[in-house]
């Protein structure tokens, strides 16, 4: 049995699309960063401190009922395109897998529950990284887990803790709860009617930022944007939970009425950019993993506005990640040069939209038009 048949599904979570307001919330993440007393932590933790922080962690796991028998998997041991994949399913930053090109660092590893939606990264950034990935808008169900597993952790581990400033992260802008809680969100209506700009500056301005698909440093592609709130200092975990959802629900309604007013405005040239993009994916033969993002984003907005029938989110949500170079390179069961890879990309498309999107006669009729133009 290879690394990967202990992780086939771990991470696919939250493509089923149940959670609220999915077609235009993809997914909810929270994670919290904790450290331990008596190690070095950040760029100044050295290999002993690292693989004394994995030990203790072993030992703790084993009695925490969210961690115990679940997956543990040392980075070291892990085969590169593994790795890829969980990094591609956003279980892992690229912080734990280490430099490009390089082996990851003795003393890291990652956990996978086998009882809640909930993994752990030790020895990334920090010690602990504790992270929840649910579909939809759950920030407070996200938090919930997080914070559960949290609690158990404490009564094991000495997190390190100061009176006055809360919990030591290694970075400044985590310190105090340690909490990062984000949601990535698809905003085609704001980006085509001109009012994403006017948006982002708000978020700011209430204390989020902006990022693309893999967090920070990551570009936004295909209309997609993860917001999280960007300092931890001086509030509670709840009050960071509760400004987001309430936030983004703002970000919610104003994305729904630029939708309207597409329809309302400008319905003929949205169905056209709907079905082109649904004939490109439907019938092409090469695609880069960000022409396919730019394509996505036009079909998941035709599926949301039920322009386009008998497509799925759940269908979507799995071509995002299932398109993606290592999980292609899984499938195919070798390495894939650029050409090759994006030629698979293209066959996967083809095949899933020729199984999964069941549109009607007439509507076929309309996307090979598009296919065509």
């Amino acid at each position: 049995m290879t690394e990967f048949d202990a992780i086939p599904d771990h991470g696919l979570g939250w493509l089923e699309a149940s959670g609220e307001h999915a077609d235009i919330v993809l997914s909810t993440r929270v994670r919290i960063a904790r450290n331990l007393q008596g190690h070095a932590f950040g760029p100044r933790a050295r290999v002993n401190d690292r693989e004394a922080v994995l030990r203790q962690f072993k030992r703790s796991m084993d009695r925490s009922d969210v961690l115990k028998n679940g997956t543990l998997l040392e980075m070291p041991d892990v085969a590169d395109r593994t790795r890829r994949i969980l990094h591609e399913r956003r279980l892992v930053t690229r912080d734990l897998l280490g430099e490009e090109g390089a082996e990851p660092a003795n003393g890291t590893a990652v956990h996978f529950s086998s009882r809640e939606p909930v993994s752990v990264m030790v020895n990334e950034e920090d010690h602990l990284r504790v992270q929840s990935l649910l579909s939809g808008l759950r920030v407070q169900e996200a938090w919930d887990i997080v914070d559960r597993l949290d609690e158990e952790l404490g009564r094991e581990l000495p997190f390190a803790f100061h009176n006055e400033f809360g919990f030591l992260t290694s970075c400044p802008t985590n310190v105090g709860s340690g909490l990062r809680a984000s949601v990535f969100m698809h905003l085609p209506g704001l980006v085509l009617t001109k009012e994403i700009s006017k948006a982002l500056r708000g978020l700011g301005e209430l204390g989020l930022t902006f990022r693309g698909l893999y967090g920070e440093g990551s570009e936004v592609v295909g209309n997609f944007f993860q917001v999280s709130n960007q300092t931890t200092l001086g509030r509670t975990e709840e009050d960071l939970v509760d400004h987001l959802d309430t936030v983004v629900r703002k970000v919610i309604n104003d994305e729904m009425h630029a939708r309207q007013v597409l329809l309302r405005d400008a319905r003929g040239v949205t169905e056209d950019k709907i079905w082109r993009a649904y004939g490109l994916l439907r019938y092409a033969r090469s695609l880069s993993f960000e022409e396919l993002m730019n394509l996505l984003s036009g079909v998941r907005l035709g599926v949301s506005l039920k322009l386009l029938p008998g497509l799925r989110v759940y269908t979507l949500n799995k071509m995002m990640i299932f398109t993606q170079p290592a999980h292609l390179e899984q499938a195919a069961g070798r390495d894939l040069p650029q050409a090759e890879s994006d030629a698979h990309r293209a066959s996967f498309v083809r095949r899933i939209l020729a199984t999964e999107g069941d549109v009607s006669a007439d509507d076929r009729g309309a996307g090979d038009d598009a296919a065509r133009a």
